[in-house]
Order: structure tokens, then sequence, then C-alpha cells
């Protein structure tokens, strides 16, 4: 190469106009839409991600369809005095689903001298009889540890006014 192919040339300028700024009316029109299009719920894209089984899941395990419908029968049992589900209460210690589809539920309730002691083991066992692909149900009913606050999950602490 040459000397004079390598040369440089510099332009120089006072100022450089600067680039448009964006408008609103510069934007492109929108789609016609209708009032009941606009009104319709848009599509949640994250619920068929949440909605998704893990392929190959136990039914008996986080995730498998016994194991969802026993916490979801659960969920549907309220301490009469609390307006809180007792899952969400923590007096739900453990839920064990063999694989003969036996449920056993280990429970507290929140003092030993609660008024629906007698009955409420009777009502979890029967929910969770109920829930579709259980074979059989046994509740254990336990007081070691004893029941605290600090089991409540964060919903139950923000309906009772405690977050």
């Amino acid at each position: 190469m040459s000397d004079e192919s390598r040369k440089f040339q510099v332009e120089e300028v006072d100022s450089a106009t600067p680039p448009p700024r964006a408008r609103v009316e510069d934007a492109a029109p929108p789609a016609a839409e209708s009032a009941a299009d606009k009104l319709e719920r848009k599509r949640d894209y994250l619920e068929g991600f949440l909605a998704e089984k893990p392929q190959g899941a136990n039914p008996g395990e986080p995730g498998g369809d016994i194991y969802d419908g026993v916490i979801a029968a659960l969920k549907e049992i309220f301490d009469p005095e609390i307006p809180v589900n007792i899952y969400d209460l923590g007096l739900i210690y453990g839920v064990d689903v063999s694989p003969e589809s036996a449920v056993a539920v280990t429970m507290t309730l929140t003092t030993p001298h609660c008024p629906v002691a007698e009955s409420m083991p009777g009502e979890v066992e029967m929910r969770v009889a109920a829930v579709p692909g259980v074979r059989d149900c046994e509740v254990n009913l336990v007081w070691d540890p004893p029941w605290d606050m600090a089991k409540m999950s964060d919903e139950a602490k923000l309906e009772l006014g405690m977050l």
C-alpha cells in the first residue's frame, strides 16, 4: 500500500444536528380494536407455563395429581374460630401418599383444648378420602412440636393483619 491510500481525512464541525425525538403523534396508529376487545382479558402468557405438570411425576409426590388434590382439599377446611384454612394456618405437618394411594396426614390443632379437637380430624379424614384417586386416609393428631404462629403461611398472616 502506498502512503496516499493510508491518509486519513479529518473533518471539523462546529455542531451536529441532534436526532429527532420520538413523539406520540409520530407513532403508528393502533390496530382497530372494538370496545369488547378492549375489555376482554388479555392472554396470560404464564398461565400455560404454571399449569404444566412435571413429566412423569409420581401422583403421590408434590406436583402429582393425588398430592395436589389432597392439598386443595385441606385448603377448603377452615378453622371455625380463625378465618384461615388449616393448611395455611400451619396445622398440617405432613402429607404422605403411599404407592397404593393411601394418604396419611399428620396434623395438630392450635391448642389441646381446641373446641373442634374431636371433630376436626374426622373432617380432615372425610375430605381427603373424597379426593379422586385416594384409596383411604389416616389422620395422625400430634402435639409435638406444638403449634405456634410462626408456622402460618404469609397468606394467613396477611389475612389476619399480621404482616
